[in-house]
């Protein structure tokens, strides 16, 4: 996995995340169930993220090794992070990082 595609499936459940979060919100607010909008969007993050990796697992053939291990915590523990505090300030984040070129 590149990081592009890291990023893209990033966007990919942060997009999503939003629109389950409202469907979900709507579902309970008709039922007059009372529940936390942090810890719902934070959970719908992460279900999200493990159905998005799998997903990309299974269609791309990919093998689950180390780096790809990492790949998928980050993308669950920055889907958390973005549906906490969004999408825009952890690409922000991510592009302040200076990642090192391996030319040099």
């Amino acid at each position: 996995m590149t990081l592009e595609c890291f990023l893209l499936l990033l966007m990919i459940v942060s997009i999503l995340t939003g629109l389950f979060t409202e469907g979900i919100k709507k579902l309970l607010e008709e039922s007059k169930k009372t529940y936390k909008a942090n810890f719902l969007a934070g959970g719908v993050a992460v279900v999200l993220s493990v159905l998005v990796g799998s997903g990309y697992i299974i269609l791309m053939d990919a093998q689950i090794n180390s780096k790809m291990a990492v790949y998928l915590i980050a993308l669950i523990l920055l889907s958390w992070l973005s549906a906490m505090v969004g999408y825009d300030k952890v690409i922000q984040s991510l592009g302040q990082i200076k990642l090192p070129n391996k030319n040099e």
